[in-house]
């Protein structure tokens, strides 16, 4: 037991430490937290990890995409609904087709059900893969919107080939019609179960108002309750998260108070940062026990067909990506299309940005163990190794190849033409303070020069307001909150003082404490805004 903890500690040390290493290097953390996994596989007497697919599919999953879908704008889902649904469905299944045709062909002893099951394990890409790598590269917001809405919804389509072709290697039969009616019904059972169990949370939040603590369980109990119900409806246990997590998102400024979103993101930060490190140093530290899987089949040969098979994956994408720019352009004449001319560039990046992930791993761990006639499940190693291989290939290949791949076309263009952030933080800030000013003068004409504070108050809204964004008036503010900033740590220093003092109570001084850090947080998020305005 205590060999196990000291392992787990160490482990989480070791990705904090990698995580540090990625930032100084710029480099994505899951390629250096799956590289460095490979690298502690190989130290001797570190014992085995197996990974149990219940683990990632019960434990890991559910909250890593409620996470995700949180985060997700659902305006720009909803706006590129049609690319999303297209990469999500569409390109899963022609890739598992393809993937399916290319092993059958190629791979001895491969069935065209056996190819399926490998196609559909290794045609979604990774949520968290896609998120973490695409940010780090200063992409344009509608090119995030795509990818991460593809790989939020496409873990469904892909572990429904995985379904419907296992069965059919384990009954020798399959049946069309059963597989697409089996995609829509679990399509349809998901997004049921997942609104309505967001919507019960939405009703307990609304009405019982419950305290920051009790908020921050709710939302950690709200994925597992709908990825396990969906799953026991026959649903997408995917699906409902990804819709309940993006329904609860958009109403969570009208259910959730203050304290409570500041606890409940700071818990899901903490969190998805320990998940998402756990996953990707899992998938390195797994190297031994797929390899040792191996049995009676040539490495080098086995190499060969995760190389092939990561070539059609990869190839099939990027056909399919780049065909579909002149798609949309010639389907702008019959409908209203996000955009009727994606140029090259986009797709080309689009296409050449599948990451997978620990979810394809786990998907071919759970393949099972017999087959037809209780024989032994085809090429099951096999098929776990290649896999194996595509994950290494997409995730740390293309991962440090992309930002090569952006700089040779140029960059990709931002056609949206969204103002800077800076900017479109400083004209949110002067309309929030200019119906400040509005609701001041409506309901409290004439208190403000009996009332000094509410003066004041007044005044710093007329400055806010009215700031233009000029030198002049970006080197006010920037001024004001750097004084503001020193100040608050004067406070908090004497604070401290106060402290050994038996006058105050402990629980007072952390609660002021809290106010300070929340003002101090506030004030260094806004200086570098306003410094890099300036510059």
């Amino acid at each position: 037991m205590h060999d196990t903890l000291l392992l787990c500690l160490g482990l989480l040390l070791a990705v904090c430490l990698l995580v540090g290493l990625s930032q100084r290097l710029r480099v994505a953390y899951p390629i250096l937290l799956v590289l460095g996994g490979l690298g502690l596989s190989l130290l001797p007497g570190l014992p085995l990890v197996r990974i149990n697919p219940d683990l990632i599919f019960l434990v890991f999953l559910p909250p890593l995409l409620y996470e995700a879908a949180w985060t997700t704008s659902w305006k720009d889902f909803w706006r590129w609904r049609r690319v999303i649904l297209f990469f999500a469905f569409g390109m899963v299944l022609l890739t598992a087709a393809c993937v399916a045709l290319a092993a059958r062909a190629f791979i001895p002893g491969c069935t065209l059900a056996l190819g399926f099951v490998l196609g559909g394990i290794v045609s979604p890409t990774d949520a968290v893969a896609a998120t973490s790598i695409m940010r780090s590269m200063g992409l344009p917001r509608r090119l995030l919107a795509i990818l991460e809405g593809e790989s939020l919804v496409n873990d469904a389509s892909g572990l429904v080939v995985i379904r419907f072709a296992t069965m059919a290697v384990v009954s020798g039969t399959f049946v069309w019609h059963q597989a697409a009616m089996g995609l829509v019904l679990m399509t349809g059972v998901g997004i049921a179960v997942g609104l309505g169990v967001a919507g019960g949370f939405y009703a307990i939040h609304r009405w019982l108002r419950p305290a920051a603590n009790l908020t921050t369980v709710l939302t950690l109990t709200a994925p597992y309750l709908m990825y396990v119900l969906a799953e026991g409806a026959h649903g997408s246990g995917v699906l409902a998260v990804v819709s309940g997590g993006l329904f609860l998102s958009y109403h969570s400024h009208t259910v959730f108070s203050a304290t409570a979103r500041q606890q409940a993101y700071s818990t899901w930060n903490t969190l998805g940062f320990v998940f998402n490190g756990a996953v990707f140093m899992l998938i390195g530290l797994e190297l031994p026990e797929v390899v040792a899987g191996l049995d009676g089949t040539s490495r080098w040969q086995a190499v060969e067909y995760g190389l092939l098979i990561s070539a059609v994956i990869i190839g099939v994408r990027l056909v399919a990506a780049l065909a579909g720019s002149p798609f949309s352009t010639f389907m702008s004449r019959f409908i209203t299309v996000a955009d009727d001319h994606p140029g090259w560039r986009g797709p080309l990046v689009a296409g050449y940005s599948g990451m997978r992930g620990v979810v394809s791993l786990a998907a071919a761990l759970a393949i099972p163990l017999l087959g037809a006639g209780g024989q032994p499940f085809p090429l099951r190693n096999l098929l776990i190794f290649i896999t194996f291989v595509v994950i290494l290939v997409t995730l740390v290949g293309q991962g440090l190849t992309l930002p090569l791949l952006i700089r040779w076309v140029g960059g990709v263009e931002d056609r949206d033409h969204l103002r800077p952030a800076a900017e479109q933080h400083r004209a949110l800030q002067q309309l929030l303070a200019q119906e400040s000013l509005t609701e001041l003068a409506q309901r409290y004409d004439g208190q403000a020069p009996a009332n000094e504070l509410l003066d004041l108050l007044q005044h710093h809204y007329e400055l806010a307001a009215h700031a233009d964004g000029s030198p002049t008036a970006a080197d006010t503010i920037s001024g004001y909150n750097a004084v503001l900033a020193e100040l608050l740590r004067t406070q908090r220093q004497r604070l401290m003082q106060l402290r050994q003092q038996n006058e105050y109570d402990d629980e007072v001084i952390r609660q002021l404490e809290n106010e300070l850090d929340l003002k101090e947080e506030l004030a260094a998020s806004v200086l570098p805004r306003d410094t890099a305005a300036r510059e």
